[in-house]
């Protein structure tokens, strides 16, 4: 029988890379149309947005998933459908009162400087009613994970962005004659059709469960009656913590855009040279780290309800096994990433970006893969036992690290932006560490064994897939030579997963779709 931790995960890390893919092809194409005019007046209202949605909505999902998954570890179908209702009917008021504000603040916000050009002032309206429309969205995906069914917020996902990026481009394209203010406003536009597919497509689902989930509620057995005001003083302590870590994203962010420029001056930069630096830590090696973890946030997100429901049900060994694969599963995903990345950063830089100006940033950034998927893995099992609050003080505290890091690594002229690379290294090593120490404390312990052997696979991978790149490269280019160096370490690395053991008979059944092929190469 396959894990529905495991087959959830993979579904939404497939998704996440598709909704990737349409991301890129879109900020493409809108940067052919718009220009780098009209792609500015679009991201001077899309932050704006983005925060609105990480107050309102950003941790309710990860909340309702664990209400959920306990309400149905205990059999108690007729309290999690109440669970939905009162957060469906909570995120209809939030999204609607968190979308006025965004309204009615955004002639506020061109009036006093926060939006210096105020032909951004039509983006950022239009941008309104998406806000409460995807705070409907986030109670539905909350709802499907807790039952542990990631199916249905995958194709949302899916679609919500497709549809997203067509109504993005066609908008754009056709109100271009009317000026660029007009074309960014329709690009921001497309978030407002995006999301009602979305929506769309998660009441089809809900519908079509529906009367399984009907038939289930008539014989459950109601362990807990909670009150109105009760189930939404949980929901709230859960979902709180969750929204402010997700709003230390764009700070760091912002920290990160103030303090690198500056402290690359201090190093004897000059204002041009400093920016392009910036731009190569910020617009060219922090787009590999994040897509590299599309997978450690899928792992997070299947593993919340799962061990929600474990933690509900007192299975300690269950907890513990769920996330040890977790575990597992993270550290042989991010460290032959991590190790691939460095290896390889100057062909990466070359042929991604047309310079290899890139590769020294690249190259030191690569250990925060690791580190961040560590922390966003062990991130989910905190959070599946209702420590939401750990992670948030975690992430503040790294943001401190963070900063000190900056201000001392870049300052230096031999360091430079490699520095901030650091800077972002001892940040995430930092908050991975301190969730490791609280699984610790919950007698969770970390697969430090998978660790070293994969480690040692990762290195091989990397110096071989390195060595392969540097003797193809006189015969076939830097495009294929990157490709066919990928492939090596790819099949050098699956052969040594196998033959080391780091993967038990067992768990490389259970993986999905492929599980059972595997099985037989796995050394006993």
């Amino acid at each position: 029988m396959k894990d529905k931790f495991l087959r959830g995960a993979l579904i939404l890390t497939v998704a996440g890379l598709v909704v990737k893919i349409f991301g890129s092809v879109n900020r493409i194409i809108l940067s052919r149309l718009l220009g780098g005019e009209g792609i500015g007046l679009y991201q001077m209202a899309y932050p704006f947005y983005l925060l609105m949605l990480s107050i309102s909505s950003a941790g309710v999902p990860v909340a309702v998933s664990i209400i959920v998954a306990e309400k149905v570890a205990r059999g108690d179908y007729a309290g999690a459908h109440k669970v939905f209702k009162v957060t469906l009917k909570l995120m209809m008021v939030f999204g609607l009162i968190f979308a006025l504000f965004l309204y009615g603040m955004a002639g506020v916000m061109v009036d006093y400087g926060f939006i210096r050009d105020s032909r951004a002032y039509l983006a950022l309206v239009v941008l309104t009613p998406a806000v409460f429309f995807s705070s409907i969205l986030a109670s539905f995906r909350g709802y499907f994970q807790g039952y542990q069914l990631m199916t249905p917020p995958a194709v949302s996902q899916i679609l919500e962005q497709f549809v997203r990026v067509v109504a993005m481009v066609l908008l754009a394209y056709l109100l271009l004659p009317y000026g660029l203010a007009y074309a960014a406003a329709g690009a921001a536009f497309g978030a407002i059709p995006g999301s009602l597919a979305g929506l769309v497509v998660l009441s089809y689902f809900y519908r079509r469960a529906r009367k399984t989930w009907q038939s289930k509620q008539i014989g459950s057995t109601v362990t807990t009656e909670e009150n109105l005001v009760q189930l939404a003083k949980r929901l709230v302590l859960l979902a709180v913590p969750v929204s402010c870590a997700n709003l230390l994203i764009p700070v760091t962010s912002s920290i990160d855009m103030i303090l690198v420029p500056n402290c690359l001056g201090r190093a004897g930069f000059e204002v041009a040279a400093a920016t392009t630096l910036f731009g190569y830590l910020s617009g060219m090696a922090q787009p590999l780290l994040m897509m590299s973890l599309i997978p450690t946030i899928s792992i997070a997100a299947s593993l919340v309800p799962s061990v929600s429901a474990a933690f509900t049900l007192g299975t300690v060994t269950e907890i513990k096994a769920k996330t040890l694969v977790a575990l597992k599963l993270c550290l042989l995903i991010t460290l032959p990433a991590t190790l691939g990345m460095y290896a390889l950063a100057a062909p990466i830089s070359k042929v991604l970006y047309g310079t290899v100006k890139a590769a020294a940033v690249i190259a030191n950034l690569a250990p925060s893969i690791v580190f961040l998927g560590i922390f966003q893995v062990t991130t989910g099992a905190l959070q599946g036992m209702g420590l939401t609050a750990v992670p948030m003080w975690n992430m503040v505290f790294g943001a401190g690290v963070r900063i000190v890091a900056l201000w001392f690594l870049t300052s230096c002229p031999v360091l430079n932006i490699v520095g901030a690379a650091w800077a972002s290294n001892l940040n995430y090593l930092v908050v991975a560490v301190i969730n490791v120490y609280f699984l610790y404390r919950k007698e969770i312990t970390f697969p430090w064994w998978c660790c070293g052997k994969t480690l040692l696979a990762a290195v091989v991978m990397g110096a071989l897939a390195r060595a392969g790149y540097v003797l193809v490269l006189p015969y076939v280019g830097a495009v294929l030579g990157l490709l066919l160096a990928v492939a090596v370490g790819a099949v050098v690395y699956a052969v040594l997963v196998l033959q080391l053991g780091i993967l038990t008979a067992a768990e490389v059944a259970k993986l999905p779709w492929i599980g059972k092929k595997l099985q037989r190469f796995v050394r006993v």
